[in-house]
């Protein structure tokens, strides 16, 4: 992290080399070891714990790829959520992966596409922290090895290789960490600071690279480095003012680069179609128990399972577990005349207490406790982050403590062989970690697309209109996307699973808007009941038609498909068609003509 000439001095560069080689190489397999069960089965494994987020991803990737293919614009599409859309940069299609994956994706699959970024994305996140370890924090490849593996696959980084790739490739905030570390030394040297216009390009560069990858890890960094630079010049505060001064002009030259080179991509996200201002997701606070227990993807969480308190499982964000915080602690007081060491642990200290929400609970119960996080709630983009997930920027401020105190280890043990404290602290490290040792993440065989998407037979059926599964997908259920993807979306979806804008408000939800319709058929799947329905039910699902511009409702075999057939005849007021393995009701023509009950013609 930041360092000073002495440190820089004392701990001077080193070149990659076969060691660095072996280092990512290791790195490299432990990922690929995590998500084995995936790379067994790329053409229907389905990482279960994702929920319907691996559906999501994949089809970010598959109409990422489908849109460069055909030389149109990815920013935005009405694939899905049809007519409206969906503005893909606002739902952080990672372009940086997408785009140049494209290959990877026409010839491979999506899925193929998802778990590479994931490999890559954990091994390539330690490998990155490990050479800025070992380049400006530590001389002991050890203790660089062993920070590095902290920050790759901590137990949020394992939560989010279940479904969040944009949490998992993280591997170019140390890259900026570093960056800004040398121009700040360079700063701080009594001759002129060189290389300023250098240094902006270069940073400009890999924001706006950051930037196509995830933002909101990019604004957790930000603020967890700037809080770090602060407290690490409290000491000595003139100084910190003199490099502040010195790299002010070369951080505003490097935003203007970054503005120049992602311009029309935020204006498309801020401004263009199916934005939206803010997120309403609710609270979403770290429980005070999930700061001590282990994470259900781990050894502890296997042998020792606490109570589950996450959002979900693919937000463990903290779980550290009790033995690596007591560890910490106890570090952190023996190691507080260093610097770096105090800024770690304040970084570590506010963000685990900003990301426990506006309101503190334990065991999910509210303790009617206010928290600093009630007043940065409604602060224009702290809006839009799950504070739980602020509780990432103290992997790295974690992994900084047991670096330098591993170094220490390291140069006591050099110096004296026979010594036992060096052997007692790499034996408590081993201890704390063991219980974090991340498990092969589990896997299940997904249903197959059925075959009237899969073999192409929808495509005599849609013209200019909608395909409207029956229930459309939404969030809970969007197997749809993926079946979409597998007929080389060759129709529009109604409903689907994105980020959108709801009301005047352009607040934004997860879903499309409500539509009477959808609401009657989620009823019906739900109760296994058919509804009632009369005259003004028919009416608005005659607008539904009509605003999805519904060419064919197609119902899939799905839990209460009798109900949902009976439901949709009376709605409609004609029975359906089969056609190959789906039932399928053809409406081009009933909502073009508006009229209800009469059978329309063929497609």
């Amino acid at each position: 992290m930041l360092t000073g000439p002495a440190r820089a001095r004392w701990f001077p560069r080193v070149r990659a080399g076969g060691t660095d080689l072996l280092v990512g190489l290791g790195y490299l397999a432990l990922a690929a070891a995590v998500l084995s069960g995936q790379w067994r089965n790329t053409d229907s494994g389905y990482l279960i714990k994702s929920g319907q987020d691996q559906t999501m991803w994949e089809w970010f990737f598959a109409v990422t790829a489908h849109s460069v293919a055909n030389l149109r614009n990815p920013l935005g599409t009405d694939l899905q959520n049809f007519p409206a859309g969906v503005n893909m940069m606002a739902n952080t299609a990672m372009f940086g992966v997408g785009v140049p994956l494209t290959p990877v994706t026409l010839l491979f699959g999506p899925t193929v596409t998802f778990v590479l970024v994931l490999t890559f994305g954990l091994a390539g996140t330690a490998f990155a922290w490990f050479r800025l370890f070992s380049r400006e924090l530590v001389r002991s490849r050890v203790a660089a090895v062993i920070g590095g593996l902290f920050c790759g696959f901590a137990p949020g980084m394992i939560s989010h290789a279940n479904a969040h790739p944009n949490f998992v490739v993280l591997l170019l905030l140390p890259i900026i960490a570093g960056r800004l570390i040398r121009m700040t030394r360079r700063a701080a040297e009594p001759r002129r600071p060189r290389g300023r216009v250098r240094d902006a390009v270069i940073l400009g560069l890999l924001v706006a690279m950051q930037i196509a990858l995830g933002e909101e890890p990019l604004l957790i960094f930000a603020l967890a480095f700037g809080l770090f630079a602060l407290v690490y010049y409290l000491h000595a505060p003139r100084a910190g003012l003199r490099v502040a001064r010195a790299i002010a002009p070369t951080l505003v030259l490097g935003a203007v680069i970054t503005l120049a080179l992602a311009e029309i991509p935020l204006w498309w996200q801020f401004f263009g179609p199916q934005s939206y201002r803010s997120i309403d997701h609710g609270p979403m606070g770290n429980d005070l128990e999930a700061l001590v227990q282990f994470p259900s993807e781990s050894l502890g969480g296997v042998f020792a399972p606490g109570r589950n308190v996450a959002i979900n499982p693919t937000e463990q964000n903290a779980y550290f577990g009790w033995p690596l915080l007591l560890l910490v602690m106890f570090t952190v007081g023996l190691l507080w005349r260093d610097r770096v060491v105090r800024a770690a642990a304040v970084v570590i200290a506010v963000f685990g207490v900003l990301s426990l929400g506006a309101v503190a609970t334990i065991g999910k119960r509210p303790t009617g406790i206010a928290l600093p996080w009630r007043g940065a709630e409604h602060v224009p983009l702290l809006n839009t982050v799950l504070e739980s997930r602020l509780s990432m920027a103290a992997i790295p401020a974690i992994a900084v403590v047991l670096t330098l105190a591993c170094e220490r280890a390291v140069r006591t043990w050099t110096q004296s062989a026979v010594d036992w404290k060096p052997l007692a602290w790499f034996g408590a490290v081993a201890c704390v970690l063991l219980p974090l040792v991340p498990t092969i993440l589990p896997v299940v065989e997904r249903a197959p697309t059925p075959d009237f998407f899969a073999d192409g037979t929808v495509r005599r059926y849609v013209g200019d209109g909608s395909v409207v599964l029956v229930p459309p997908p939404r969030p809970p259920d969007a197997r749809a996307l993926r079946w979409q993807a597998d007929a080389d979306f060759s129709f529009p979806l109604a409903g689907g699973y994105f980020v959108g804008p709801t009301g005047t408000t352009k607040k934004g939800i997860y879903g499309p808007e409500a539509r009477p319709t959808t609401a009657l058929l989620v009823q019906a799947q739900d109760s296994g009941v058919v509804p009632r329905i009369d005259a003004d039910v028919r009416a608005r699902a005659m607008d539904d038609l009509r605003f999805w511009r519904a060419d064919v409702l197609v119902l899939p075999a799905t839990r209460n498909g009798e109900v949902l057939r009976e439901t949709v005849t009376q709605l409609l007021g004609f029975t359906p068609t089969r056609v190959d393995d789906v039932w399928l009701w053809d409406v081009h023509t009933l909502r073009a003509s508006g009229a209800v009950g009469i059978t329309p013609g063929g497609s």
